[in-house]
């Protein structure tokens, strides 16, 4: 007489430890892509403040810098996880992956949101400067509503733009209060160099997009038409770069020189990338627009100390 085969209980994943945890976000939202708005988040600083912000402004950027961002992103991983299933890029990712649970990202983009406001709340309170408190949930409205675009619209890619483009503008008004023309400038060109980017680099997704519905440039107009509005996006970068330099009495001849090395990096980008080889884009992607990141911060910075005013 036989007997049934018993029945092979699943063994239960094991629940990940908060260290493993922290470990597993901050790998997956990539902290260092800050390279990309911080370093136009710090030269705004120190021109609203003309070369001299006090060390606990500077460090209240900074914080907000980290909190927004890691909301914002913790957000994205959140919000697109079924659409991250779907794409094998980003299938490993945290949390469909496995690595990381819907409950630890909610609680961690509560935890930096309250932070981020609480933060905000401290020009206020030590600088006498209130417009970053009631301005601060509307910007991490702004920062984490991006996922939501890429399901009805191709301007995606300007929105992530215009999510980057807040950094210098915030961090001028956390300073000096007002706004003026430079960080507006700077603000649009964010904008578009980060809206170029980024089309570049869905291009690599064309596939999947079109199977999944997802809005891109590249899913609307194919990768040959997606290569000609990244292009046309970053001159019109160059030209607010040139427009920032003109209006401002803080950038002189460094920051020109910084401009011109940017044309040459961006031009550079897009002569590794073709509709028939996307193999370089990481390349393109990170290591060319990180230095050009850190060209405008750095060197900006050396015409707002040596000028001086």
């Amino acid at each position: 007489m036989s007997t049934a085969p018993a029945t092979q209980v699943p063994t239960p994943r094991p629940t990940p430890r908060f260290a493993d945890s922290c470990r597993a976000l901050a790998a997956d939202i990539k902290l260092s892509h800050s390279v990309f708005a911080l370093p136009w988040a710090v030269l705004a600083t120190f021109m609203a403040a003309h070369g001299h912000p006090a060390i606990g402004q500077a460090l209240l950027i900074l914080i907000c810098m980290v909190l927004a961002r890691t909301a914002a992103m913790a957000a994205n991983r959140l919000l697109d996880a079924k659409l991250d299933a779907l794409n094998p890029r980003t299938a490993r990712r945290a949390i469909p992956a496995g690595k990381l649970t819907t409950t630890f990202v909610a609680l961690t983009i509560a935890a930096c949101a309250i932070a981020f406001i609480g933060t905000a709340a401290c020009f206020g309170i030590f600088y006498g400067n209130w417009i970053p408190l009631p301005a601060s949930p509307f910007v991490l409205a702004f920062l984490m509503a991006y996922p939501f675009l890429k399901r009805f619209t191709e301007l995606c890619h300007y929105y992530l733009g215009a999510a980057l483009a807040l950094a210098p503008t915030c961090a001028w008004l956390a300073i000096a209060g007002t706004l003026a023309a430079p960080p507006l400038l700077m603000s649009a060109a964010v904008l578009l160099w980060t809206a170029g980017f980024d089309i570049l680099y869905a291009c690599q997704d064309y596939e999947s997009d079109c199977q999944t519905g997802v809005h891109s440039v590249p899913a609307r107009f194919g990768i040959p038409g997606a290569l000609w509005i990244a292009r046309a996006s970053h001159v019109l970068c160059v030209a607010a770069l040139i427009a920032l330099v003109l209006v401002s009495p803080q950038l002189g001849l460094v920051f020109a020189c910084a401009i011109a090395a940017v044309v040459i990096l961006l031009i550079v980008e897009h002569t590794l990338v073709s509709p028939t080889d996307l193999s370089k884009l990481n390349l393109a992607f990170f290591t060319l627009n990180g230095v050009v990141s850190l060209l405008i911060g750095v060197c900006g910075l050396i015409d707002v100390f040596r000028l001086g005013k």
